[in-house]
């Protein structure tokens, strides 16, 4: 989807223009990517891969959070697990994932706190770099793009943590691509032939 502008130095002798802009990255709120306010907390980084006339093409490059929103999940009388992982998807990208969770009362817990022990909390973050794993390596990197977004691989890791110890606030909080696979040109312009086919133009409307 159309993202924004960037500018650039006109080409100059031996010095092209499209190579000023190749390997910028773009900081873009996930609320304007997707016209949702409600994931405004996701931040999506965006590297310009290639230039076809105006138009560059951008590729994934990373995801965070806003500061205030991970500053908004953490409180007190309750244990914080992180979970890191690198591992390569199918299409070649080595990515480094962070999980965040906090543990949550049980159902009739008379304590005013919900401290997980220590054993628990490495049964936890064993259980998140596991699923992490395998949710990861077993799609590409647009499939991987899509879980952060629905939020499947944090349900999956709360509904399995279940056992070990209640989990509330699970998110893949941010995302790194640390190596990418060769540059394919083809590839990139074919993914955002799908993505641009995919966007609701909306109907023509007809002169009063």
């Amino acid at each position: 989807s159309y993202v924004g502008k960037t500018f650039v130095n006109q080409t100059s002798g031996k010095v092209l223009a499209s190579d000023g802009i190749k390997g910028r990255v773009f900081r873009v709120s996930l609320a304007d990517l997707n016209k949702d306010e409600d994931r405004s907390y996701r931040v999506i980084q965006l590297i310009a891969e290639d230039v076809q006339g105006d138009q560059v093409l951008t590729n994934f490059h990373g995801m965070t959070f806003t500061t205030d929103k991970v500053k908004s999940l953490v409180r007190k009388w309750q244990s914080l697990v992180e979970g890191i992982v690198e591992v390569k998807t199918n299409d070649g990208y080595v990515v480094r994932l962070f999980c965040i969770g906090f543990t949550k009362k049980r159902t009739n817990h008379k304590k005013s706190n919900c401290y997980a022990q220590t054993s628990q909390v490495k049964q936890i973050r064993k259980k998140m770099v596991d699923i992490m794993t395998r949710e990861a390596s077993s799609g590409d990197l647009k499939n991987l793009f899509q879980k952060f977004i629905s939020e499947s691989i944090a349900k999956q890791i709360e509904t399995e943590c279940q056992g070990i110890y209640p989990l509330q606030n699970v998110y893949i909080r941010k995302c790194k691509v640390l190596k990418r696979p060769k540059f394919d040109a083809y590839k990139l312009s074919e993914m955002h032939t799908e993505t641009t086919a995919k966007e609701d133009k909306g109907a023509p409307v007809a002169p009063p």
